[in-house]
């Protein structure tokens, strides 16, 4: 144990999970963070101090989070080496505190991990990737209602191509592995493959799926969601994002059977009248929900997904809202949870006190959401949804937004701190 966990538990206490999976949160827990690479910095020195101050004023002083620095990216590199961006300590100290929060990393060119972000939930077992997406009025947004949008989306985190099993073109693994595919394709008669091709493996399991979906319709079901959409494409990919599909009907129909319904049920039942209490649970191709999430989007609660059409979902869903950086991001397990910014680092900005630090705001909002901090997030809600409608606001959105007032990263942080004591009074 390092002297600053020491420290860290001289001061705090270690969140502990009751038998169904939830965490028992002290009223000073631990709570470890990365900064991040690139701007990652200058969010965190905005968004921390919001966090403090919302629950300092929450709970009238009687609950307060104690910060343990953990290093990722850069940071880890010069403290360790250029070969490790992501030190074993790390991953140790996010499974033994249970909750995390983070800033954007960049994978480098050296170590070993195609990304620091998905090494950090494939080795975590963080297998949803929880994105709400909703609208703040004030900000700029692409479309003409994007008050309508109002989604939380469950991307499966763990398999589908994000697992990285793949090949290069020419190499001899591919080629062996090109091989047995055209005999099993030459045995059935199907067109075969080009040798010269390169090759990645998709996998999608019926465990992986069926706990995502499961936690997708509990979360509907206690944040009063009216549906969970599955969305596929397995119209084409019929064994992969079709079974997809269809464990999600069976994770509803065989252990929410009273709290759910599918769609052709409630029409044949109910006209298509919603009913209460009662969850309808549907699915769209890929290709069609993105069509769909812009021209009725209010027609959509809970999205549940395989991996990457969730990617891009998500994504998607986010600027018609104002972009990314209204984006927050969580990486839920059965016994952790890391709140991430789901924007990149962008570099170039790097100690410029430039960017918008709302996403990684909004992730610690849902963070505390997830401790059952409710009143904190709702605070910082509330003292956001302020700062906007005074329209000071940081040079991505000044930009849009006639008479605003542009204010760096760390002063925007300061006004929403300003409104949270405003709004405590």
């Amino acid at each position: 144990m390092t002297s600053e966990m020491n420290e860290a538990e001289k001061a705090g206490k270690i969140i502990e999970w009751d038998a169904d999976g939830r965490p028992v949160v002290p009223e000073n827990p631990i709570i470890p963070y990365i900064e991040g690479d690139g701007t990652g910095p200058d969010i965190w020195a905005a968004a921390q101090p919001v966090f403090d101050v919302a629950v300092y004023h929450a709970y009238g002083g009687k609950r307060s989070i104690i910060w343990h620095e953990l290093l990722a990216g850069e940071k880890a590199q010069r403290v360790y080496g250029p070969d490790n961006p992501l030190p074993e300590q790390t991953f140790e100290d996010i499974a033994r505190y249970g909750v995390a929060i983070k800033g954007p990393l960049t994978t480098p060119v050296a170590g070993g991990f195609r990304s620091l972000n998905v090494a950090l939930r494939q080795r975590l077992d963080l297998y949803a990737c929880v994105r709400p997406v909703r609208y703040f009025p004030g900000v700029p947004a692409p479309v003409v209602h994007p008050e309508k949008v109002d989604v939380v989306i469950f991307r499966e985190n763990t398999e589908d191509v994000y697992a990285g099993i793949e090949w290069e073109a020419g190499s001899r693994d591919a080629i062996e592995v090109l091989a047995v595919i055209n005999k099993k394709l030459k045995d059935s008669g199907s067109q075969l493959v080009s040798l010269e091709s390169a090759v990645g493996v998709k996998t999608m399991s019926e465990f992986n799926s069926n706990r995502l979906v499961r936690r997708a319709i509990q979360y509907a079901l206690e944040n009063g969601y009216p549906s969970v959409t599955l969305v596929h494409k397995g119209n084409i990919m019929k064994y992969t994002e079709g079974a997809f599909r269809d464990w999600g009907y069976q994770v509803a129909r065989g252990e929410f059977p009273e709290q759910t319904i599918t769609e052709v049920e409630l029409y044949e039942k109910f006209n298509g009248q919603i009913q209460p209490a009662v969850i309808v649970i549907k699915d769209r191709i890929a290709d069609a929900m993105f069509q769909q999430l812009l021209l009725r989007p209010e027609e959509f609660g809970v999205i549940a997904t395989p991996n990457l059409n969730g990617d891009y979902l998500s994504d998607a869903a986010a600027a018609q809202v104002g972009g990314l950086g209204m984006a927050p991001g969580a990486n839920i397990g059965d016994r952790c949870a890391l709140f991430e910014a789901t924007h990149g680092s962008a570099p170039k900005y790097a100690g410029q006190d430039r960017v918008n630090p709302s996403s990684l705001i909004l992730s610690g909002v849902e963070m505390f959401r997830f401790m059952g901090w409710v009143e904190a997030a709702e605070l910082i809600i509330k003292a956001l949804t302020q700062t906007f409608a005074q329209r000071t606001v940081t040079y991505d959105l000044a930009r849009q937004i006639e008479g605003a007032q542009e204010v760096k990263c760390l002063e925007f942080g300061v006004a929403i701190q300003e409104n949270i004591r405003r709004i405590s009074r």
